[in-house]
């Protein structure tokens, strides 16, 4: 397949710049496979399609406050810096992006906070785009860190041009985060509250918890026609033994294994034994899934509403079928589905 095959004319007003008032009440649009159904469902009725020993896949990743703004030395310039990811704890030093990119040079330094108690220095151009920093912080690692948290923002997507605000910080992340390295949510799990949780795990439904760390290898653009060109970055991935015993036991007994989000799917499918099971991993995956593609775990996914040409479309349309997708995004499109990170969800069964 083609990156042209995955265009599509996404009207503006369904990005969504906010969450849903209550989480597990955005939109569900319900895709069935096999019979090539569709339901318009609301978050919370996702409960009717699950079973006692089914397994939920969930990435327990958690978002840091990534986004930080300081001040070019001398010419007092307002630069944005994006954290992605630390290369050396001990020497304070971390792969970001700069914006705009033009303005720094390896030898510059920067200023963060309005006492400008925070410094770091250019010491590397990695990418057209990317930049390594040292930071220049005497104090220890664990308060060098509360610096960064205090100083950083959430990392909202670019798409949303408003101001980050202070719910952001809680809804702009699972209710399951527990493990820090995201610089963006695995936004299916967005949409699960305590309540749901809670009602999935009365019902006897079991939970898997992978980590993915999502990076900007999920975001980054697809710029060649020729799928099997592009070269996703690596994400950190940890898969241990009690996900993999909760899995391995519902897959020998064919029960349903629900991916949530494009990250678990990814997570999941980057560890897959040559029987077909999943492995414990502890590691970095660049495993980019589009179709055709043969799934070895998950028979079930809830993902929310990608943009055109995402890596992420080319997933769900390698999980569900690129026609059947297209016809539902169709669907999605007339009923006023929110797209994207704030957006609606799907569930593929």
């Amino acid at each position: 397949m083609k990156l042209s095959h995955f265009h599509f004319d996404l009207p503006d007003e369904l990005l969504a710049e906010y969450p849903s008032e209550h989480r597990d009440e955005a939109r569900l649009m319900v895709l069935n496979r096999k019979d090539q159904t569709i339901e318009h469902k609301l978050f919370k009725d996702l409960i009717d399609y699950f079973e006692e020993e089914d397994v939920m896949v969930l990435n327990n990743t958690k978002v840091f406050p990534a986004r930080l703004f300081g001040n070019k030395e001398k010419t007092g310039a307002r630069i944005e810096v994006f954290l992605l990811r630390e290369l050396n704890a001990e020497q304070r030093l971390w792969d970001v992006l700069v914006d705009p990119a033009r303005k720094i040079r390896i030898g510059n330094k920067l200023y963060f906070g309005d006492d400008d108690t925070l410094v770091a220095e250019v010491i590397d151009n990695t990418t057209s785009r990317g930049r390594t920093l040292r930071f220049l912080y005497d104090g220890s690692y664990g308060e060098f860190r509360n610096k960064l948290t205090a100083l950083g923002q959430t990392p909202l997507p670019k798409y949303i041009k408003r101001e980050v605000e202070p719910e952001d910080e809680e809804r702009y992340q699972t209710i399951f985060a527990k493990n820090e390295g995201a610089v963006a949510a695995p936004t299916a799990g967005l949409h699960f509250s305590k309540h749901l949780l809670k009602r999935l795990e009365i019902k006897g439904v079991d939970f898997a918890e992978v980590t993915l760390h999502v990076g900007l290898g999920t975001f980054n653009p697809v710029e060649v026609e020729d799928l099997s060109k592009h070269k996703m970055d690596s994400e950190e991935i940890m898969i241990n033994k009690i996900a993999t015993d909760t899995i391995n036991s519902a897959l020998s007994n064919k029960k349903r294994i629900c991916a949530v989000g494009t990250t678990a799917m990814r997570a999941i499918e980057s560890s897959v034994s040559s029987s077909g099971t999943l492995n414990e991993y502890s590691g970095w995956t660049n495993k980019f899934i589009f179709p055709p593609y043969e799934f070895s775990i998950a028979n079930c996914m809830v993902t929310n509403f990608h943009t055109p040409k995402s890596t992420l479309l080319m997933m769900v349309s390698a999980f569900a079928g690129h026609d059947f997708i297209k016809r539902a995004y169709q669907e999605a499109i007339k009923e006023g589905y929110k797209f994207y990170s704030y957006g609606d969800a799907m569930l593929i069964i």
